[in-house]
């Protein structure tokens, strides 16, 4: 019932930025998990980001291979969360999908891992030219 539109993908130069939103319909997501997941053709979904919700609050963790250059946040209030891109690499083409949680909080490890999550946007495609 839960839905999730992504949006803000497009093309890019190498070393440029990029800010995707994800806007949820049915919920506010004000205090559950949320992720962005990525997949390259001929690649499987990958983490990418995840803002992680517990009774300590929110902890961010990335995947090595985009950390220190994207950032994940959420405004409650719009139902919607960004994942802000810079310096843009050509390996960072693909399609880029946000997800939601309906439980709580299990592991920090969890989140890294698709099956975590229980609501999927369609997807918006980044490129980034060399």
């Amino acid at each position: 019932q839960v839905q999730l539109v992504e949006s803000g993908g497009g093309l890019v130069q190498a070393g440029g930025s990029l800010r995707l939103s994800c806007v949820a319909s049915g919920r506010t997501f004000s205090s559950r998990t949320v992720g962005w997941f990525r997949q390259a053709p001929g690649k499987e979904r990958e983490f990418v980001a995840a803002l992680i919700i517990s009774w300590n609050g929110g902890r961010t963790t990335y995947a090595d291979s985009v950390k220190d250059r994207f950032t994940i946040s959420r405004d409650n209030a719009k139902n919607t969360v960004y994942l802000q891109m810079n310096s843009l690499k050509p390996e960072d083409t693909a399609v880029y999908y946000c997800a939601g949680t309906s439980t709580g909080f299990n592991s920090y490890r969890s989140y890294t891992q698709g099956r975590a999550y229980d609501y999927w946007g369609q997807g918006t495609q980044v490129t980034v030219s060399s």
